[in-house]
């Protein structure tokens, strides 16, 4: 099947399209990369996508949802055209779509118990409908309805793309938030250990759009932070985060690394008399240490840190990440023949395949969920989508 990834991340900077061709059944995929194509959001869709994060209104959050719909099927058919070919020769869509709320630890109601909840917005029907192709959805609600926390989910990819016989690999996600997904060598699907480590991208791009008063929407190859020096007063104050220390499995995102710390972290720089650089320098390093203090709740060692995700281009960033790892190696996606910048939106590809398939694609052991289950919704793009899926898979002899 030809497969497109929609995938924006907690940045909320834009949309990532990759389109694929999947081979194969069960946990023995063969991915083969077709195109990619950046889909970036403008500036100030990106600051209403944040202010909508956090504080937004019913009616603001009801009109995004439709808008980034038809952007994120712009991007699908940006990718389409990319790779020369028509909408008709892709078989299926997954869309991640753009978090805007993501509360894993539940809130209790009398009579219910814990809800889990988590929104992401992108409407699935739009991209159906402007592209002609089944969409698969809302990949993380039923992973919270069966207990889990709903991400990371992009460990399954990892382990059915990225695992090695012979090197266990330590997979880093620099994305808004960062996580981690751990390859023993050889070992099962069962033995992948991952969680998300705490602040990533979503904190450096809001310091610098606050300190530079939009100008700038992030440090352009960690330059700004690398005229700066680590403040460890403020490092161990930082590395003290409640998140940090709680156990896995475990995610997040702008609720606990959003404005507020920006707000908090301003508010430091300006009673420390610390300078911008030194601000970002020390962020930057926060963001490097809690990736390698995460190893405390690992089983086994690291044979080799692979990394990717948007912070792959801040220099900075990776220069601390390869210290706090030393003398382990520390790699990239593309040392490994994988677009760090696709690969997410590759990872959601895969799973829709997966829920076409009838294969459960979330691992419990990472989630915290009870037993496995299929994830997203499935929008269909015609009336007769299930009798080509059942062909397509075999269940249903061709006439």
């Amino acid at each position: 099947m030809n497969v497109i990834g929609l995938m924006s991340g907690t940045s909320g900077d834009g949309v990532d399209a990759a389109l694929v061709s999947i081979h194969g059944r069960g946990h023995a995929l063969r991915v083969k990369p077709l195109a990619f194509r950046p889909h970036p959001y403008p500036p100030l869709l990106q600051r209403r996508i944040v202010e909508a994060s956090t504080s937004g209104t019913v009616a603001e959050i009801c009109h995004l949802n439709a808008l980034l719909g038809e952007l994120f099927a712009e991007a699908a058919l940006g990718v389409v055209r990319q790779a020369g070919l028509r909408p008709g020769d892709v078989h299926l869509i997954g869309s991640h779509g753009q978090t805007v709320h993501h509360l894993p630890k539940g809130v209790w109601e009398r009579g219910i118990g814990e809800v889990r909840s988590t929104l992401q917005i992108a409407a699935p029907a739009v991209i159906a409908e402007r592209t002609g192709v089944t969409t698969v959805a809302d990949f993380r609600s039923r992973d919270l309805a069966a207990g889990g926390e709903g991400a990371p989910l992009t460990p399954y990819a990892h382990y059915v793309l990225l695992r090695h016989a012979r090197r266990s690999r330590l997979i880093v996600n620099l994305g808004g938030i960062s996580n981690i997904t751990y390859l023993p060598r050889g070992g099962p699907l069962n033995a992948v250990r991952a969680f998300d480590t705490g602040p990533g991208n979503m904190v450096l791009d809001g310091l610098v759009q606050r300190l530079t008063r939009g100008r700038s929407m992030m440090d352009y190859g960690g330059r700004l932070a690398a005229r700066g020096r680590v403040d460890r007063r403020l490092l161990n104050e930082l590395l003290a985060h409640p998140f940090l220390q709680r156990r896995p499995p475990k995610s997040t995102g702008r609720e606990e690394f959003g404005e507020p710390v920006v707000a908090r972290l301003l508010t430091v720089q300006r009673v420390r008399q610390l300078s911008p650089a030194d601000l970002l320098a020390t962020c930057a390093m926060w963001t490097a240490q809690a990736v390698g203090d995460a190893r405390r709740w690992l089983r086994g060692a690291v044979d080799e840190v692979v990394v990717g995700g948007g912070g792959v281009r801040n220099r900075t960033l990776m220069r601390y990440l390869t210290s706090v790892f030393d003398p382990i190696p520390v790699k990239t996606f593309h040392d490994l023949g994988w677009d760090s910048r696709a690969f997410e939106a590759v990872a959601f590809a895969l799973l829709a395949y997966q829920t076409m398939a009838g294969e459960c694609a979330n691992l419990p052991a990472v989630t915290g969920a009870t037993h496995p289950v299929l994830l997203g919704t499935i929008v269909p793009a015609n009336p007769h989508w299930m009798i080509d899926v059942c062909r397509r898979w075999g269940k249903f002899p061709r006439r």
